[in-house]
């Protein structure tokens, strides 16, 4: 048998995988032949922000078969921190690093590993394990007949439904931003049971708070729902029926910048407020970064429409996350938790307070934040950020999933989406990954279908990806690789999110493509319906609550995976080739039960060409 001298994915070598909480032991163990006439070995660790390692002298240990175990034992604080080994033999000094996988190798230039320890009393809401996202871009989902008040004129109705979001800038009414199609918390109301027929627990909104375009990222009221989408009662109406079929509402929350035309800004004047673009006495002054006032100053991205936040301005923390703020306003009005847009661009001591805030109102209140690298390591405005490790972030968006399996779908590399799963949830604490948002689209990419569909890389000119459509044929094929993705994405740990529409293989490329208004006549299709059996399988399926993650096999496009519990298992097969598939199962698989149109013949899995199985028992 071949040995490594460290693998961080092996029980072997490790007393715990991944992640630990504070004051666990761990135990690490080196493993070296006898040839290497090994003298001393030692662990090399070394705490983020640090710039030298300590050595820590490993204990001799038992011997397997021609091999040594090198080991100790650690209690590690908080934090992030970074590992490798090195020994001493009479032929030198040599280092054990580790590769681009797992694996230990004899290099000294090689990567450390990464161990990430979080609070001990770090714990996440147990009402979403398990379950299922959905989110909804509220003014492209339904529209009830409820009549709308308190309108702005400066928007542009969109009568047709079927039309492509506007994607051109312009004096014109009818301009990017500004096209609105009418869907509203009733109407959101009103589609409930659709919702639940999907298997769905939580439906996340887009924003909903007053603002000046239809994506709604540009807050100008953060206590008032836009008068579009209805008033605090339609929202409160909204949980409270919800609840009754056992779906959570959770909003966006976008407190990294407000719109310029707001009630804190004021650029425009529409207001009857004194902002901060109005006079340097207005109360809200202090919560941007002016330049040079009243013109210059920091904005999203440059975005000039966004002026950006100060958000260590004790008034504004305040007005966001007191007793009386903005959070917790909301959650006594009866939703489950916030989605926190650009996450990564809040500092630490005002996600500190969100924590704070959110889980003095419920405890169980979800918190959820956007970010698109692993976020047990990212750095930003350079600062190596802590979302995962008990005081700030319950989970976050999963971006690493998300793009492992499009890749897959496209290149049928299975090895390299297994390495980024089990990256991920090596990096973070358990508590994190039950609750990861395993998002396959969302309003900020293309629709899954299209971008499926795509070959190469997407242009971005909007007016080219207005004129696309696919063919028959090619709509077609996209639907057979929409299940194999969402079979991965509802199999794999933590919790899938179906972007509304994609059940309905709604196309479109990126903003605004991709907000289209749901086609309420589609919702019969077999798309719609793979969705729903997905839905019930995790519904009747308790692994996928806290199942353990397992690599059966990734090769040429084929992929399986297990997840296992004591209360059951579930086997995830992909067959992502051009032929039949003929899969050896693991014994306990033999006598499964199949939930799609595979067969179990001579012990053996039977999968057709381009689809997917999930064998539960």
């Amino acid at each position: 048998m071949e040995y490594y001298p460290f693998d961080s994915r092996n029980p072997l070598y490790r007393s715990q995988i991944g992640a630990i909480a504070e004051g666990k032991t761990l135990r690490l163990r080196l493993l070296l032949h006898l040839d290497a006439k090994v003298d001393s070995a030692f662990l090399l660790m070394i705490c983020d922000g640090e710039s030298e390692p300590v050595e820590i002298l490993l204990t001799e240990a038992e011997i397997l078969d021609n091999y040594k175990f090198y080991e100790c034992e650690l209690e590690l604080d908080e934090g992030l921190y970074w590992y490798a080994f090195k020994y001493k033999s009479e032929f030198g000094e040599f280092y054990v690093t580790k590769t681009g996988s797992s694996l230990g190798t004899l290099s000294e230039d090689g990567r450390w590993w990464q161990q990430t320890v979080y609070k001990k009393d770090f714990c996440t809401p147990d009402w979403l394990k398990g379950g299922i996202i959905y989110q909804i871009f509220p003014d492209r989902f339904f529209a009830s007949k409820q009549d709308k008040k308190n309108v702005p004129t400066d928007r542009f109705m969109q009568k047709d439904t079927f039309s492509v979001p506007e994607y051109r800038q312009g004096e014109d009414l009818c301009h990017l931003g500004n096209d609105y199609y009418c869907g509203d918390l009733k109407g959101i109301e009103e589609k409930l049971n659709y919702i639940k027929g999907l298997g769905v627990t939580c439906i996340y909104l887009n924003p909903i708070f007053e603002a000046h375009s239809n994506h709604r990222y540009n807050t100008a009221d953060y206590f008032k729902i836009d008068s579009l989408l209805g008033d605090e009662n339609d929202l409160m109406s909204l949980c409270k029926n919800a609840e009754k079929l056992g779906i959570s509402i959770i909003l966006d929350g976008v407190f990294s910048h407000t719109g310029d035309d707001s009630i804190y800004f004021n650029s425009k004047g529409r207001y009857d407020s004194c902002g901060a673009a109005n006079s340097t006495a207005s109360p809200y002054i202090n919560w941007y970064k002016f330049k040079s006032y009243p013109d210059d100053y920091e904005s999203w991205w440059g975005v000039k429409t966004l002026p950006e936040i100060n958000e260590d301005n004790p008034d504004f923390t305040e007005f966001i996350t007191g007793e009386n703020g903005v959070l917790r306003y909301w959650i006594k009005k009866g939703i489950k938790g916030w989605r926190l847009d650009v996450a990564d661009e809040l500092p630490d001591n005002f996600l500190d307070n969100i924590r704070k805030s959110v889980k003095a109102e419920n405890k169980d209140a979800y918190i959820l934040g956007e970010v698109w690298e692993d976020a047990s390591n990212k750095i930003s405005y350079d600062v190596r950020r802590k979302f995962l490790r008990g005081e700030q972030l319950d989970s976050v968006m999963n971006y690493p999933f998300a793009d492992a399996i499009i890749d897959f779908i496209k290149d049928k590399n299975a090895e390299r989406l297994i390495n980024t799963v089990l990256d991920i949830t090596e990096n973070y604490p358990p508590e994190a990954i039950a609750l990861l948002m395993n998002h396959i689209g969302t309003h900020d990419t293309p629709r899954i279908i299209t971008n499926l569909c795509h070959k190469g890389k997407i242009p971005q000119d909007r007016e080219w990806q207005s004129k696309q459509k696919l063919t028959e044929s090619e709509f077609k094929h996209g639907v057979k690789l929409v299940k194999l993705a969402s079979v991965i994405q509802y199999t794999l740990p933590g919790v899938p999110s179906l972007y509304y529409g994609d059940e309905i293989a709604l196309e479109g490329y990126g903003d605004p493509f991709c907000r289209g208004f749901f086609d309420w006549s589609k919702t019969k299709s077999g798309l719609t319906n793979h969705y729903r059996k997905l839905g019930k399988i995790r519904a009747n399926t308790p692994v996928f609550k806290n199942g353990t993650f397992a690599p059966v096999k990734s090769e040429n496009g084929v992929l399986a995976f297990a997840r296992e519990s004591d209360a059951s298992s579930a086997l995830t097969v992909i067959n992502n080739t051009e032929s039949e598939l003929s899969l050896k199962l693991p014994q306990k698989y033999q006598t499964a039960t199949p939930n799609f149109n595979g067969k179990i013949l001579n012990k053996s899995l039977i999968l057709p060409s381009l689809s997917a199985e999930i064998l539960t028992i």
